[in-house]
């Protein structure tokens, strides 16, 4: 335990109740009904907020809070946020609704406005938190796009990881507002145990617990590793350990976007990897019906489940930060979803890989080109 305290922000806590929620229909339907029985307080930091029906159902619900006494604070990065309009600012803000915006652009700081808050959260009277991969946006609603949603995942957290939750906020809060948050303390007693949790982070330009922590989980793995990310550009560090533990003759599997993206390029900057990983016995997929936008990596009977992608951007300019789950019970859940999910996807083979167009080959190179320019970017002075 001393260890982990040395290296990680918060320690494995004991006695919690995780629940795995997939796609909008379930995951924002359990938040907003959560918002609506706040009893004290609630605390919204988001990448994503952007104005839609979506977002009308959250500032409904905020608005119906602050009513009855229910304390709302809103933290948004100020990039994420560009596409909440100013009727929905105004809406938020005269309602007794606190609003914060993290690093706002500003001309002049070009390498500054890079800095961006990733994280998603919600939490409610220091009860229940949320977090995954989900904006507040209406590209992740299945009612308003019932073919093409964005394929995501979340986590409830019920029990001690809520107040770490918590806590991260508050911290990033007074960075940015010198507004105190008015939380009211809420003690309670958790019902809940056997389920391990931890809450890690990844900050800008500094050393990542969430890819220390996939690294080492990956290398200790003796059954499997599953991996799902919307954007795959990973470290090097990383890609070595997806191989190794592949020759090791663990099951390895890689679950990708396949052709629908909101970064098509991401996607080709990735696929440039595909080869030495086929070569070493990753398998690799991709999903076809819509675009996968979730974050889970498996590893056995332990799960990480945030904001965090595996792309060196998020890692180099970003603050994330994942749940983690050591539960056997909570694993199978998540593996499950995977095992839903294999018949939606293409697999590729070594063989078939190497004999890709000439086309596809260039196109790789040049985006491999691009990735090498954005990394030498924190370089400059």
């Amino acid at each position: 335990m001393r260890g982990y305290r040395k290296k990680y922000h918060f320690p494995w806590r004991d006695g919690h109740q995780f629940s795995l929620l997939v796609d909008g229909e379930q995951f924002f339907r359990a938040m907003l009904d959560d918002i609506r029985n706040a009893q004290h307080y609630v605390l919204l930091e988001m990448y994503l907020f952007e104005s839609g029906k979506t977002a009308d159902q959250f500032i409904d619900a905020f608005i119906q809070a602050t009513s009855r006494g229910v304390q709302v604070c809103l933290l948004l990065d100020h990039f994420g946020a560009l596409k909440l309009n100013a009727q929905d600012r105004h809406r938020l803000t005269n309602n007794n609704i606190k609003l914060v915006f993290y690093n706002p652009l500003r001309y002049g700081r070009w390498r500054r406005n890079l800095f961006r808050d990733h994280r998603k959260l919600l939490s409610v009277d220091g009860r229940v938190a949320y977090t995954g991969g989900a904006g507040i946006c209406d590209e992740f609603n299945q009612q308003l796009h019932p073919k093409m949603y964005w394929h995501e995942a979340m986590i409830k957290v019920e029990g001690p990881n809520v107040q770490d939750w918590e806590t991260l906020f508050r911290e990033n809060w007074q960075q940015w507002t010198t507004y105190p948050l008015p939380l009211t303390p809420v003690e309670y007693e958790s019902t809940h145990t056997g389920q391990l949790g931890r809450v890690t982070q990844g900050r800008a330009l500094s050393s990542s617990e969430v890819v220390r922590s996939f690294v080492k989980h990956i290398r200790n793995a003796e059954r499997h590793v599953w991996l799902a990310t919307a954007y795959f550009v990973p470290p090097w560090k990383l890609r070595r350990a997806l191989r190794r533990r592949a020759l090791a003759g663990v099951d390895v599997r890689l679950v990708l976007p396949g052709p629908h993206s909101d970064h098509p390029s991401v996607r080709h900057m990735g696929r440039r990897y595909y080869e030495r990983m086929l070569r070493d016995g990753v398998r690799v997929f991709e999903y076809q019906p819509r675009f996968l936008h979730a974050k889970i990596l498996l590893c056995d009977h332990w799960v990480s489940i945030g904001s965090s992608n595996v792309d060196r951007w998020n890692y180099r300019w970003n603050m994330e930060a994942n749940q983690e789950v050591d539960d056997t019970e909570f694993a199978s859940q998540v593996q499950q979803q995977f095992e839903a999910d294999f018949p939606d996807c293409v697999e590729f083979n070594y063989e078939e890989w190497r004999r890709r167009s000439w086309f596809r080959h260039a196109r790789e190179w040049f985006w491999g080109r691009i990735v090498a320019l954005l990394a030498s970017i924190k370089n400059r002075p």
